[in-house]
């Protein structure tokens, strides 16, 4: 036996290092992820539900009813709730080994599965409007951009700190305003296909931070409340839901607009430093 064979043997043969009994414990924080990857679960349970059930009264004809789009948003809604704290719990207590990969995961079943899943029921309901195929594809696009940029975020950094390209939470409630405000056509997905870009672009998204995170803490606020509103009395007309989803598509549009016109203030800025500095020179 050669030393190489001999060190191939003893790599083969080695006993695992790292916390490996620690990986399996779950945190507090992995307590929330779960929860937010039930609610996902749950939320596409209750649409399948749903066109399970109509079909089989109705064979060949399917309307969504909103009731169930109700109950799937409140699901949603919770497991973003889930999302949002269990990085809070983890940096307050305690993280374990696997916590990032259970949040990614998570995230892509309630925000890139869910939310491209509501998309396929809402085509179904109008498929002599758009072509299905086009609905299954505007679908897709939302679950690999959901994908995509999950992975990407664990593995690339911005030098700002800032995120780039569109959170998948705050996707996935774009995608389900669009849903709730339009009836299919394909101007609607052409809007979904816009937020899928979104979420895979190069355009940084600030982390909320002083101010701007009170603001930007209030605006979701005020959207949640309308949207809570709207799923918890449904008789109670259209104008909560509507005002919340168009608020939550605003947000969405205004803050890259906000970051181009950042960028191109600081442009003009370093270039007046540098016409200064060449001005101070040849003087």
């Amino acid at each position: 036996m050669t030393t190489a064979d001999a060190g191939s043997w003893q790599a083969e043969n080695e006993e695992p290092r790292g916390p490996v009994g620690k990986a399996f414990r779950l945190s507090a924080a992995d307590s929330l992820s779960l929860g937010n990857a039930v609610c996902g679960f749950l939320a596409v349970c209750v649409l399948a539900y749903s066109a399970i059930q109509q079909l089989q009264v109705a064979p060949g004809r399917f309307s969504p009813d909103p009731s169930y789009f109700a109950t799937a948003i409140v699901l949603l809604l919770i497991g973003a709730t889930c999302d949002l704290f269990d990085g809070l719990v983890a940096r307050r207590f305690r993280a374990s080994a696997m916590g990032a990969e259970l949040d990614n995961l998570a995230d892509v079943i309630s925000f890139g599965f869910a939310p491209a899943f509501m998309v396929v029921i809402w085509g179904m309901g109008f498929s002599d409007r758009v072509p299905f195929a086009a609905v299954l594809a505007a679908a897709a696009a939302v679950l690999v951009a959901g994908v995509v940029r999950l992975a990407r975020f664990a593995c690339v950094k911005t030098k700002s700190g800032d995120f780039m390209g569109l959170p998948i939470p705050m996707g996935a409630m774009s995608v389900i305003s669009i849903v709730l405000l339009f009836q299919p056509s394909i101007w609607a997905l052409v809007g979904v296909l816009g937020v899928a870009w979104l979420m895979v672009s190069r355009i940084e998204y600030p982390k909320p931070k002083g101010q701007l995170a009170a603001v930007v803490l209030g605006w979701i606020m005020v959207n949640v409340a309308f949207l809570t509103f709207w799923v918890a009395w449904p008789e109670g007309g259209d104008l909560p839901i509507k005002i919340g989803a168009t608020m939550q598509i605003a947000l969405v549009a205004a803050i890259p607009l906000r970051m181009l016109f950042y960028k191109r203030e600081q442009r003009q800025y370093n270039k007046r430093r540098e016409a200064e500095g060449v001005e101070r020179v040849s003087n």
